[in-house]
């Protein structure tokens, strides 16, 4: 069973770097409050890494098991 993870955008990409903001996009944020569900793969931990001062992450099981 694949695992997913929840990820939250704390912050504004204002003032930060292109590549911050293309890594933001990439992950399908588009602004502080907004939410993601993601299943939990290499590529998607990289780019958590690059931006981890912005975002919240947390486990996310799926309701109704």
């Amino acid at each position: 069973m694949a695992t997913f993870i929840k990820i939250k955008q704390l912050h504004s990409t204002i003032s930060t770097p292109p590549d911050i903001r293309a890594t933001i996009k990439g992950l399908g944020l588009r602004g502080p409050g907004k939410e993601r569900i993601l299943k939990d793969t290499h590529q998607i931990r990289g780019m958590i890494r690059k931006v981890a001062h912005l975002i919240e992450i947390e486990p996310w099981e799926k309701e109704g098991k």
